[in-house]
């Protein structure tokens, strides 16, 4: 990941992405840099128009705000709230009967 933001901060300073700039911040960074992962990743971001995956990548992010908000208790279907009240009588029933053990 390192690799990629590197990438990424050189882009968003207006520098051009190249092995010797990619190198430079890592290395000023502290991490130990791996010439064949650094020529890796330039040869596969030279063919990638970044501004367009940046813009594309942040309508992925506001895809989820537009999801409606989940129901909150009290707007439960008719369904859920029988249910609960069938629960809750057959546990009232339950502690009757433990009632009537211990007198």
């Amino acid at each position: 990941m390192e690799y990629i933001y590197a990438a990424m901060l050189l882009h968003k300073a207006g520098k051009p992405i190249d092995e010797e700039n990619v190198t430079k911040v890592l290395e000023t960074a502290g991490i130990n840099v791996d010439p064949v992962r650094v020529k890796a990743l330039v040869a596969a971001i030279s063919a990638v128009d970044i501004e367009e995956v940046l813009k594309s990548a942040s309508s992925f992010t506001a895809a989820p705000a537009a999801v409606a908000p989940a129901p909150s208790v009290e707007e439960k279907p008719a369904e859920e709230e029988k249910k609960e009240e069938e629960e809750e009588k057959k546990e009232e029933e339950a502690l009757e009967g433990l009632g009537a053990l211990f007198g």
